[in-house]
C-alpha cells in the first residue's frame, strides 16, 4: 500500500479541485492510501475507506511570503502534509500551492540528500516523439553554479529512470547553441563537468541543446537554471493553448471548413491530448529526504490527479532510493559543488 499526503488547501480552487480528484484516483489506485489534509469542515462530507482526513488549522495562501509561510503558519495544511512524509506516515506529499513556500517548508523538514546543496523542480514539457522531455530546474533555482547543474543532471537521470523503461536516459545542456565554446562561463564549466561525468559513466550526456530540441525530444533529459526552466514551461504551455484555440476557430469559419473539421476530428483530438499540459503535471523536488510533487496551482481535477499519479508512481519505484544510488555513484564529481548565498530557495513564479 503506498500512501500520499495531499495538501487539499493548496492552489487556486482547493478542496473543490483536489477532494474529487483525490476521489477518482482512489478509485483507479487499489493499493492507495491518501491523507488528506485540510480545515475540518470542507474535509469533513469526504468518506472513503482508503482516506485519512488530518486536520489543519492553517493555509498557505499563492501569495505569503516565505516568512509567513515557514515561520508562522505552522499548522498549515501544506507543513502537515509535508510532516507525514519526515515521520514516516506517507511515502509522498502532493501540493498545488506557493512553489516557494513548498520548496521551502520541504527542505526546512526533510533536509537535503548529502552531495545535494539545494533541491531542484523537475517538469515535463511533451515532445514531437509523443512523450516528454524532463527539464530541470522548472523555478526553484534561479541562480546556479556549473556544480548545482551537474547535481540537477544526476538527479534528473534517476527521476526518468524511474518514470519511464529508460534505463540509462540521455542529458542535455540548454544553451544558445550546441558548441562547446557557446554560452556563459557557468554553462561552458557545466558543460566540462557533464563530459567529465558521461566519461565515468555516471550520465549519458548528449551535449548542448538549444530551446526547440525540448519540444523536438533531442535529450530526455534537459538542464538549466530555474529562471529559464520556469520560461519554458510557461511558454511551452501557451504555445499549447495558442495551437488548440487556432484549430478550433479556423475550423469554425463555415461549413466547408466545418466539414474538413469532422474529416480531421481525429488528427487534432490526437493533437489535443498530446499537447495537453495537464497530463504533465506534477513536477518533483528532487534533492530532499523525501519526495514531494508540486502541482500548477490552476491545475483542474484531471491535472491534479496527474499529479498523484506521479508521484505514487514514484513511491512505487523508489525513486528516493534511486536517486540516492546515483548521487553517491557520483559522489567525487559531486563533491566540489559549493552552496549558493542566499539561504532560502526562490522561486521565479508560483506556478
Amino acid at each position: 500500500m503506498i500512501t500520499i499526503a495531499v495538501d487539499c488547501m493548496g492552489g487556486d480552487h482547493g478542496p473543490r479541485v483536489t477532494l474529487p480528484a483525490c476521489r477518482q484516483f482512489l478509485e483507479q489506485h487499489p493499493e492507495a492510501h491518501l491523507l488528506l489534509v485540510g480545515m475540518a469542515e470542507p474535509l469533513q462530507s469526504f468518506a472513503h475507506p482508503r482516506a485519512t482526513v488530518i486536520a489543519a488549522t492553517e493555509v498557505v495562501t499563492m501569495d505569503d511570503p516565505l516568512e509567513v509561510a515557514l515561520r508562522r503558519k505552522k499548522d498549515s495544511s501544506m507543513r502537515v502534509a509535508i510532516q507525514q512524509v519526515k515521520d514516516g506516515r506517507a511515502q509522498a506529499a502532493v501540493s498545488a500551492g506557493n512553489t516557494a513556500a513548498l520548496m521551502a517548508i520541504s527542505r526546512y523538514l526533510l533536509k537535503t540528500l548529502d552531495g545535494i546543496d539545494r533541491p531542484a523542480i523537475a517538469g515535463q514539457i511533451p515532445n514531437a516523439k509523443g512523450r516528454a522531455t524532463t527539464v530541470l530546474d522548472m523555478g526553484a533555482n534561479v541562480d546556479c553554479t556549473a556544480e548545482h547543474l551537474l547535481q540537477f543532471a544526476v538527479m534528473g537521470a534517476a527521476l526518468v529512470s524511474v518514470l519511464s523503461s529508460e534505463d540509462n536516459p540521455s542529458v542535455g545542456l540548454l544553451n544558445i547553441g550546441e558548441e562547446a565554446i557557446k554560452g556563459n562561463e557557468v554553462i561552458k564549466k557545466t558543460g566540462e563537468l557533464l563530459r567529465a561525468a558521461a566519461l565515468a559513466g555516471d550520465l549519458n550526456f548528449v551535449g548542448n541543446v538549444e530551446g526547440n530540441d525540448i519540444f523536438k525530444g533531442k535529450a530526455d533529459i534537459v538542464v538549466c537554471d530555474g529562471f529559464v526552466g520556469n520560461v519554458a514551461l510557461k511558454a511551452s504551455e501557451g504555445l499549447a493553448t495558442m495551437i488548440v484555440d487556432f484549430l478550433r476557430a479556423e475550423f469554425s469559419r463555415n461549413l466547408l471548413t466545418k466539414l474538413a473539421a469532422l474529416v480531421a476530428y481525429p488528427v487534432i483530438a490526437a493533437l489535443k491530448k498530446r499537447m495537453d499540459h495537464r497530463r504533465y503535471n506534477g513536477g518533483a523536488l528532487l534533492g530532499l529526504r523525501g519526495l514531494v510533487f508540486k502541482s500548477h496551482g490552476s491545475a483542474d481535477e484531471l491535472g491534479f490527479g496527474f499529479a498523484l499519479t506521479r508521484a505514487y508512481d514514484a513511491a512505487r519505484n523508489d525513486l528516493l532510493q534511486r536517486v540516492q544510488a546515483r548521487i553517491a555513484h557520483a559522489a567525487p564529481l559531486l563533491a566540489g559543488a559549493e552552496p549558493i548565498a542566499h539561504p532560502e530557495p526562490s522561486a521565479v513564479l508560483s506556478a
